[in-house]
């Protein structure tokens, strides 16, 4: 993250910095279970959704559950300290541990979880030219 700065503008979105780390800090957040978030309608059965996020491109602007979503401006340091935090404590967790149960995806494992924060975070990464 030392590549992206409280200046660093978007190449693509509407999310500012600070939100896009308060954004990917939420989703770690919740893969964690520090936050919760009821379970979310899908439209297609849950195996099939889990394999589409990781197997295709995600598109820009796709819809996130509530508890993710940037609503006002934050402090871009303390936002990214907080992301640098979770990730160490993210990865500190092993993958053939017991993990929360996802609102959209339900039951996951250590291994899909991985996968799916790391193409979160490339994917917003990305929209700031990181």
């Amino acid at each position: 993250m030392r590549l992206l700065h409280s200046n660093s503008k978007t190449v693509w979105g509407k999310m500012s910095v600070d939100q896009m780390v308060f954004h990917v800090s939420q989703g770690l957040a919740l893969a964690l279970g520090q936050i919760t978030q009821p379970a979310q309608k899908t439209p297609l059965p849950r195996s099939i959704m889990k394999w589409l996020v990781l197997n295709l491109p995600w598109p820009k602007g796709a819809p996130t559950v509530p508890v993710l979503e940037a609503t006002q401006q934050y402090d871009f340091e303390t936002e990214r300290t907080r992301c640098l935090e979770l990730v160490k404590t993210f990865t500190r967790k092993g993958l053939a541990e017991e993990w929360p149960l996802h609102p959209i995806f339900g039951e996951v494992t250590g291994k899909f979880t991985s996968q799916l924060q790391a193409k979160h975070l490339d994917h917003h990464l990305r929209q700031f030219g990181v």
